[in-house]
């Protein structure tokens, strides 16, 4: 049971260093930049984002129906 758990730890820490989204030299805009996004390695988060919270309400109230309707 120590190995399990010790191997899960290990992923559970090598993880987030292996998935990054851009790597330390490309890490954002130095403070001598202009305040105009320039940089073509800036993520847009707006579009999936979005997607993901609302699919997320609506797998919520499809839950909570199912569960009313159990009853």
């Amino acid at each position: 049971m120590t190995t399990k758990y010790l191997l899960r730890v290990l992923l559970l820490g090598a993880v987030p260093m292996i998935a990054s989204a851009q790597s330390p030299t490309t890490g954002g805009p130095t403070p001598t930049t202009p305040v105009a996004p320039t940089d073509p390695t800036e993520v847009p988060l707006d579009g999936g984002a979005s997607l993901l919270l609302a699919s997320g309400v609506a797998y919520g109230l499809r839950q909570l129906r199912q569960r009313r309707r159990a009853r």
